[in-house]
């Protein structure tokens, strides 16, 4: 029942939050009470739709550079020859959990400027530890029975990566991803404190303003698309997870 249910309450998310952003003053009368009089309900001073597609580009960017990066570091230190890499890449993916996506953003600004390019170097490097750890996971905890059988075959090592462990680790890895892009996706709302356009822009208006109705259209955006992409990704996580058995 769970199962049926689960798609069809997406569904109507994605067609809710598809209306919205069309058609933001179809709304209005629900945030109107929310507001001062001759206060606007609705944020106008950009595109909504606009700014969400935005804030999804800055994320996916952020999250497919990780993903490239992270998944090469994971591959290198679980082969042999990379072994002893294994510290040095940890030390690596770590520098996004040390520094908060903020103190690089005050760190980028000075060299990059202002606009989206600090904002992705933080996502970036706030993305990379939860990819590499679960790729690192599904790569070391393959069954070594189908290993070995891959080895009597007489497959090369770079058949074995590729037809055997990256399928039976893909369910941990997409894990991985999940977290990271959820976690950017939502960190992504800091990217407007130095001129990136995401959803973060509504919030901080409606900060500045006290103005409700911005606060909750801006963090209500951001919670559907979170939603969305989570409940996308477990899908498929779940999907991969009954093809390799694991």
């Amino acid at each position: 029942m769970k199962r049926r249910l689960a798609p069809i309450l997406l569904t109507a998310l994605s067609l809710l939050l598809i209306a919205f952003l069309a058609e933001p003053k179809l709304f209005e009368p629900l945030f109107r009470p929310l507001v001062q009089a001759n206060a606007p309900a609705i944020y106008v001073q950009a595109n909504l739709l606009s700014l969400t597609l935005s804030h999804i580009a800055i994320m996916a960017m952020a999250t497919g550079a990780a993903i490239v990066i992270a998944g090469t570091l994971a591959i290198l230190v679980t082969r042999p020859f990379g072994q002893e890499f294994l510290p040095l890449s940890r030390s690596i993916v770590n520098i996004g959990q040390t520094l908060p996506p903020v103190a690089v953003l005050a760190l980028a600004v000075p060299i990059m400027g202002f606009g989206e390019k600090p904002t992705l170097i933080a996502l970036f490097l706030y993305a990379l530890l939860p990819i590499f750890e679960n790729t690192l996971t599904g790569l070391t905890t393959l069954p070594h029975a189908v290993m070995e059988a891959a080895r009597g075959t007489g497959m090369t090592g770079f058949q074995r990566l590729w037809r055997i462990e990256l399928p039976l680790a893909l369910p941990a890895i997409l894990a991985g991803i999940r977290l990271s892009a959820v976690i950017s996706l939502s960190t992504a709302t800091i990217g407007s404190t130095v001129a990136a356009k995401t959803l973060g822009e509504v919030i901080i208006a409606g900060l500045q303003s006290n103005n409700i109705a911005f606060i909750l259209q801006g963090g209500l955006i951001v919670a559907a698309l979170a939603v969305l992409i989570h409940s996308t990704l477990s899908m498929l996580e779940a999907k991969a997870a009954r093809q390799t058995g694991r």
